[in-house]
């Protein structure tokens, strides 16, 4: 009996060892993969790797074995399907904001720059490829003002905007100087001006809506005062602004205001903006600012600069007639008044109203315009706007905001939200928010003692694909990064209000369907049961092949789901030029939900490398 145990003992100890020298090949390994940088690789990641701890992770149960729904054991030697790449053409492929199909529908209202997905029989499964040449970015701050030119070699914007100071082409770099076409002293500046009247510098106003953004130099600028802006501009003949807004590290998506609703929530931006953004404001009954007065918090301000304000002493400079602009502006004014907006400032060509903080200042407004009628005034996806005005929440007296009042940030981003403490959201209480903060603080520690970079700077552009309360993308805040937050149009509960009033980004999207931007745009990839939610719904296979093409070489995965679904998902993504580890719950073994971390290969256009697990 005696030896028996002492063999049993030799027998765990081995196995002990052989575990933790494997978990430090995994590491250095993991290092390796990521290397980052100006270049192909750099030291950030190499340097991390060196000082990792093998002995922390002594206790971390690494699984090379899973069963699948059918029971049996995932063997990593079986037939894994391999993804060719896609033809070169397709490097910078949008699927639903596709030029050539765009041009199919109508040019009235912008509905041809609006989502236009392709059907099933059109899609492609193949892995969109890299531009030769690809580098990964600039580390921010850096990134703000440089972008390597092979990563987006289109030069025309430094023509056509050569003047206004967007872009300039030196040698191999994009240099963006901060300068924009009502900005020509500089972003700083402009941004300067506006917080002269809107409260910047305290946390007050942390949100910002930019539409029609061009390449987000405001939003970029805006980080200085830690108010992140949520930028969008369409595909168009602006060549790429979208995608060297996202190269530059700022978060933006390729949309428009045409015929369908923002994606967002009702109440959820401090403040909107839009300079020279081309938007006929005035235009279809007023329902662009309409729209804008839906998303934006009461209290919150709209910053229009450029034409037509102050036409009396730019007509001739625009070149347009006084009294077409005198009537555009006339007809702003006009609808500014129906929403009850008070105006605050107007100088030189910049314009800035605010909107009341309830309806108690509008006892005429609602004689006046048409309510909005519809129960569920976030439910925007797809929707089409209307000609009506959202309705204030209820409040009780004559100073109270109405949706409730929010504290400065960062104070506010766990702070009970409004919507929860108001009993909105149904089956989340106060307790059980602040238990999912702990929860993904407790989380995120467990990521990373596998990921020793994720925090370092190395990842800028995070989207999380299934956002729930934005506690993922509370645990990480930082300076060094921005999270987009996504609430899956198929979610239990609609949280992105929460996300909102906790000082954080997001938006509504459906994963069966492409997202609005560019290939390789994010660093870090997150998703908590998305799999399962998009279970039955839609094939996996098309959402993995939509995360290989959003992310970065070299950029990582993390997915947290139930084993045998987990089992899936690794097949398919080692047919990807994915590197993938699968680790237990930081629970133990015993807990079904496992953890499967993934890195994206290096590789680029033309590249004949093949898959490895």
């Amino acid at each position: 009996m005696a030896k028996g145990n002492l063999g049993d003992s030799r027998t765990r100890s081995s196995v002990s060892i052989f575990i933790v020298a494997g978990l430090c090949c995994f590491f250095f390994l993991l290092g390796a993969w990521q290397r980052s940088g100006f270049g192909k690789g750099d030291s950030i990641a190499l340097e991390i790797t060196k000082k990792a701890d093998c002995s922390i992770l002594s206790n971390l149960n690494v699984e090379t074995r899973h069963t699948d729904e059918a029971g049996t054991v995932d063997d990593s030697e079986s037939e894994i399907k391999v993804f060719e790449q896609c033809d070169g053409r397709y490097v910078d492929y949008t699927p639903c904001h596709d030029q050539m199909r765009a041009m199919t529908f109508p040019r009235e209202n912008m509905n041809y720059r609006e989502r236009h997905c392709p059907p099933e029989e059109e899609k492609l499964h193949c892995l969109i490829p890299a531009p030769k040449g690809y580098v990964t970015p600039f580390p921010w701050p850096k990134s703000r003002d440089f972008v390597p030119y092979a990563n987006a070699p289109y030069k025309s914007l430094t023509v056509e905007k050569a003047v206004q100071n967007w872009i300039q082409y030196e040698g191999n770099v994009f240099r963006f100087p901060g300068g924009g076409t009502q900005f020509p002293h500089g972003a700083d500046a402009y941004i300067d001006q506006l917080a002269s009247v809107i409260p910047m510098d305290n946390g007050i106003v942390r949100t910002a809506l930019d539409t029609g953004c061009g390449v987000a130099s405001w939003g970029a600028y805006l980080f200085k005062k830690n108010v992140i802006a949520m930028s969008f501009a369409p595909r168009d003949s602006h060549e790429a602004q979208v995608q060297f807004a996202l190269e530059r590290g700022v978060p933006a998506f390729i949309g428009v205001l045409g015929t369908i609703k923002l994606p967002f929530p009702s109440r959820a931006f401090d403040m909107a903006h839009c300079s020279r953004c081309l938007i006929p404001w005035g235009s279809n009954d007023g329902i662009y600012m309409m729209e804008v007065d839906r998303v934006l918090r009461p209290g919150g301000y709209w910053v229009l600069s450029g034409p037509p304000i102050n036409w009396r002493n730019n007509y001739e400079a625009w070149q347009r007639p006084k009294e077409e602009l005198e009537a555009e502006q006339n007809k702003i004014e006009e609808i500014a008044k129906l929403l009850c907006w008070e105006k605050k400032h107007e100088q030189g060509e910049i314009a800035i109203w605010r909107k009341r903080v309830n309806k108690e200042y509008c006892p005429e407004r609602d004689s006046q315009v048409t309510i909005c009628g519809s129960t569920n005034e976030n439910d925007v996806w797809y929707k089409k706007m209307e000609a009506c005005v959202t309705p204030y929440p209820e409040t009780s007296s004559s100073d109270e905001v109405a949706g409730g009042e929010l504290k400065p940030f960062p104070d506010r981003l766990n702070d009970i939200p409004p919507r929860i403490a108001s009993g909105s959201i149904s089956g989340i209480s106060t307790d059980s928010f602040q238990d999912d903060i702990k929860l993904w603080k407790k989380h995120l520690n467990a990521y990373k003692r596998v990921n020793k970079i994720i925090d370092s700077g190395r990842y800028r552009n995070i989207v999380d694909m299934n956002a729930g309360l934005g506690s993922f993308a509370a645990a990480m805040q930082s300076s060094k990064l921005w999270v987009m937050n996504v609430v899956p149009t198929i979610a239990e509960r609609d949280t992105l209000g929460v996300i909102y009033e906790r000082g954080l980004i997001g938006i509504y999207h459906d994963w069966c369907e492409a997202f609005s931007t560019y290939p390789r745009t994010y660093d870090l990839i997150h998703a908590n049961g998305l799999f399962s939610l998009y279970k039955d719904k839609c094939n996996m296979e098309d959402i993995l092949l939509e995360m290989d093409r959003i992310l970065r070489p070299e950029g990582a995965v993390i997915l947290r789901d139930q084993a045998d679904v987990l089992v899936k998902v690794r097949r398919l993504a080692s047919g990807m030029r994915w590197n993938t580890k699968m680790v237990d719950h930081e629970d133990g073994p015993l807990i079904s939900q496992k953890v499967l971390f993934a890195v994206k290969q290096y590789w680029v256009a033309g590249d004949n490398s093949t898959s490895s697990q």
